[in-house]
């Protein structure tokens, strides 16, 4: 009985995530995408670890799908490059100087919040003029969550939870705006 509890509330927990996020904040985060598509600009998504995978998946999302241009940052040759010469904590901040163009919109996902690389480059993003969305979780005063034009906070300190919420979140962006592109 003590498997099923387990089961039972974490699906509950990352229910609550899910489900704990106000629409408008998508919203807002989704029409961001739209108004970049819309001006032939691009979609930067950067994570780490997982949020590196989940960054991935969604690019490739966004570009497939939802017909938006989308770039991640997942070549290990680019990251060590970049981290070995400037600093792990300064490579996403390097690399939007590489690739990112002005009007582009750039989302940062850290679970924590609190990752220098992503703090680095969200600061970066916005000295360059960039759009910047957020995903973050863990507490809800952050240092992440206080650099995005839109922030998506999760309300929970366990790693998968987060990054579930994470992953639902963007992929209903993407959907959303599919939907709108359907729409007319």
């Amino acid at each position: 009985m003590m498997e099923n509890s387990f089961f039972h509330e974490y699906f509950e927990a990352i229910n609550k995530g899910v489900v704990s996020i106000d629409t408008k904040i998508l919203l807002q985060a989704s029409e961001l995408v739209r108004t970049i598509s819309n001006n032939s600009k691009k979609v930067i998504l950067v994570g780490n670890g997982g949020s590196a995978a989940m960054a991935s998946h969604v690019a490739v999302d966004f570009t497939k799908a939802a017909r938006v241009r989308a770039i991640n940052f997942n070549e290990a040759d680019l990251i060590t490059c970049l981290a070995n010469d400037y600093g792990y904590e300064n490579w996403v901040m390097e690399a939007l100087k590489a690739y990112a163009d002005p009007g582009d919109l750039v989302i940062l996902i850290s679970s924590s919040g609190k990752s220098p690389n992503m703090i680095n480059g969200a600061v970066e993003a916005n000295r360059m003029g960039l759009k910047v969305v957020t995903l973050s979780g863990f507490d809800s005063a952050n240092p992440l969550r206080k650099l995005g034009d839109v922030n998506l906070w999760a309300n929970s300190t366990n790693y998968n939870v987060v990054e579930m919420t994470h992953h639902i979140w963007l992929l209903a962006i993407v959907d959303y705006v599919i939907s709108m592109s359907e729409v007319g």
